[in-house]
Protein backbone atom coordinates (compact mmCIF):
# COMPACT_ATOMS: atom_id res chain seq x y z
CA UNK A 1 0.00 0.00 0.00
CA UNK A 2 1.44 3.59 -0.86
CA UNK A 3 -1.66 5.69 -1.98
CA UNK A 4 -1.63 9.37 -0.89
CA UNK A 5 -4.74 11.28 0.10
CA UNK A 6 -4.59 15.23 -0.29
CA UNK A 7 -7.18 16.67 2.16
CA UNK A 8 -7.93 20.25 2.09
CA UNK A 9 -10.23 22.72 3.17
CA UNK A 10 -10.12 26.21 1.01
CA UNK A 11 -11.69 29.06 1.80
CA UNK A 12 -10.52 31.72 -0.61
CA UNK A 13 -9.15 28.87 -3.48
CA UNK A 14 -5.42 29.24 -2.79
CA UNK A 15 -5.40 26.28 -0.83
CA UNK A 16 -7.77 24.27 -3.54
CA UNK A 17 -5.36 25.42 -5.94
CA UNK A 18 -2.05 23.89 -4.50
CA UNK A 19 -4.19 20.93 -3.60
CA UNK A 20 -4.75 20.38 -6.93
CA UNK A 21 -1.38 20.58 -7.99
CA UNK A 22 0.02 17.97 -5.17
CA UNK A 23 -2.30 15.77 -6.03
CA UNK A 24 -1.61 15.55 -10.11
CA UNK A 25 2.30 15.55 -8.98
CA UNK A 26 2.30 13.05 -6.46
CA UNK A 27 -0.35 10.85 -8.22
CA UNK A 28 -2.50 11.09 -5.53
CA UNK A 29 -6.56 11.40 -4.69
CA UNK A 30 -8.07 14.50 -3.23
CA UNK A 31 -10.89 15.16 -0.83
CA UNK A 32 -12.10 18.58 -0.51
CA UNK A 33 -12.64 19.48 3.63
CA UNK A 34 -16.10 21.16 2.64
CA UNK A 35 -17.94 22.95 5.49
CA UNK A 36 -21.82 21.99 5.65
CA UNK A 37 -22.26 25.81 5.35
CA UNK A 38 -19.74 26.95 3.23
CA UNK A 39 -17.81 30.26 4.29
CA UNK A 40 -18.74 33.32 2.58
CA UNK A 41 -15.86 36.56 2.19
CA UNK A 42 -17.70 38.22 5.36
CA UNK A 43 -17.03 35.27 7.06
CA UNK A 44 -13.74 35.41 7.08
CA UNK A 45 -12.65 38.62 7.25
CA UNK A 46 -10.53 38.60 10.49
CA UNK A 47 -10.46 42.46 11.00
CA UNK A 48 -14.28 41.89 12.17
CA UNK A 49 -13.98 40.42 15.47
CA UNK A 50 -17.80 39.16 14.88
CA UNK A 51 -17.36 37.45 11.72
CA UNK A 52 -18.21 33.71 11.69
CA UNK A 53 -13.88 32.71 11.10
CA UNK A 54 -12.98 35.44 14.27
CA UNK A 55 -15.89 33.72 16.16
CA UNK A 56 -14.51 30.29 15.46
CA UNK A 57 -11.08 30.93 16.11
CA UNK A 58 -11.64 32.71 19.76
CA UNK A 59 -13.82 28.74 20.56
CA UNK A 60 -10.82 26.01 20.56
CA UNK A 61 -14.14 23.80 21.16
CA UNK A 62 -15.62 25.11 17.74
CA UNK A 63 -16.27 22.24 15.84
CA UNK A 64 -17.75 23.29 12.10
CA UNK A 65 -19.49 20.57 10.45
CA UNK A 66 -18.54 18.75 7.28
CA UNK A 67 -21.05 18.13 4.48
CA UNK A 68 -19.23 14.85 3.38
CA UNK A 69 -17.31 12.01 4.67
CA UNK A 70 -14.14 10.13 3.08
CA UNK A 71 -14.34 6.74 1.42
CA UNK A 72 -12.66 4.19 2.02
CA UNK A 73 -9.70 5.91 3.72
CA UNK A 74 -8.07 2.33 4.75
CA UNK A 75 -6.57 2.08 1.33
CA UNK A 76 -4.48 5.39 2.53
CA UNK A 77 -0.95 5.20 3.76
CA UNK A 78 0.28 9.20 3.40
CA UNK A 79 -2.58 11.72 4.27
CA UNK A 80 -1.86 15.64 3.24
CA UNK A 81 -3.83 18.24 5.20
CA UNK A 82 -3.81 21.63 3.55
CA UNK A 83 -5.68 24.63 4.94
CA UNK A 84 -5.23 28.08 5.33
CA UNK A 85 -3.26 29.98 8.39
CA UNK A 86 -5.72 31.48 10.44
CA UNK A 87 -5.17 32.95 13.63
CA UNK A 88 -1.29 31.71 13.76
CA UNK A 89 -3.01 27.89 13.85
CA UNK A 90 -5.37 25.22 11.67
CA UNK A 91 -8.63 26.22 11.63
CA UNK A 92 -11.07 24.71 13.60
CA UNK A 93 -12.93 22.38 10.88
CA UNK A 94 -9.25 20.85 10.37
CA UNK A 95 -10.25 19.69 14.20
CA UNK A 96 -13.49 18.53 13.24
CA UNK A 97 -11.81 16.50 10.11
CA UNK A 98 -8.90 15.00 12.42
CA UNK A 99 -11.31 13.71 14.86
CA UNK A 100 -14.39 12.55 12.82
CA UNK A 101 -11.83 10.36 10.70
CA UNK A 102 -9.07 7.61 11.77
CA UNK A 103 -6.03 8.54 11.04
CA UNK A 104 -4.08 5.90 13.54
CA UNK A 105 -1.39 4.06 11.51
CA UNK A 106 -1.14 6.84 8.71
CA UNK A 107 1.71 9.06 8.24
CA UNK A 108 0.23 12.82 8.38
CA UNK A 109 2.10 15.85 6.04
CA UNK A 110 0.28 19.27 6.71
CA UNK A 111 0.41 21.92 4.59
CA UNK A 112 -0.58 25.06 5.45
CA UNK A 113 -0.78 28.48 2.57
CA UNK A 114 -0.52 32.05 3.64
CA UNK A 115 0.60 35.22 2.99
CA UNK A 116 2.40 36.14 6.00
CA UNK A 117 2.26 33.12 8.90
CA UNK A 118 4.32 29.78 8.52
CA UNK A 119 3.72 26.66 8.93
CA UNK A 120 5.37 25.85 12.41
CA UNK A 121 2.53 26.61 14.95
CA UNK A 122 0.25 24.79 12.91
CA UNK A 123 2.22 22.02 13.03
CA UNK A 124 2.79 22.51 16.90
CA UNK A 125 -0.58 22.81 17.39
CA UNK A 126 -1.68 19.80 15.77
CA UNK A 127 0.54 17.61 16.71
CA UNK A 128 0.21 18.53 20.69
CA UNK A 129 -3.72 18.10 20.10
CA UNK A 130 -3.21 15.17 19.12
CA UNK A 131 -0.15 13.45 20.41
CA UNK A 132 -1.34 9.71 19.02
CA UNK A 133 -1.18 10.42 15.28
CA UNK A 134 1.93 10.32 13.28
CA UNK A 135 2.96 13.87 12.29
CA UNK A 136 5.73 13.59 10.13
CA UNK A 137 6.49 17.16 8.58
CA UNK A 138 4.67 20.59 7.39
CA UNK A 139 5.51 23.05 4.71
CA UNK A 140 4.14 26.76 3.82
CA UNK A 141 2.87 26.91 0.00
CA UNK A 142 2.43 29.30 -1.97
CA UNK A 143 1.63 27.92 -5.25
CA UNK A 144 4.19 28.74 -7.30
CA UNK A 145 6.33 26.20 -6.66
CA UNK A 146 7.87 23.37 -8.69
CA UNK A 147 7.10 19.73 -9.36
CA UNK A 148 10.28 18.98 -7.67
CA UNK A 149 9.39 20.81 -4.29
CA UNK A 150 6.15 19.08 -4.03
CA UNK A 151 7.10 15.62 -4.05
CA UNK A 152 10.37 16.33 -2.21
CA UNK A 153 8.03 17.25 0.69
CA UNK A 154 6.22 13.77 1.21
CA UNK A 155 9.79 11.89 0.08
CA UNK A 156 11.29 9.85 3.07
Amino acid sequence: MNKTLICYFSASGVTKSVSEKLAKTLEGDLFEIEPTEKYTSADIDWTNKESRSSVEMADKSSRPAIAKKIENLEVYDKIIIGFPVWWYTAPTIINTFIEENDLRNKKIYVFVTSGGSNETGSFTDLKNSYPELNFVRAKRFKGTESEEEYRSFIEE
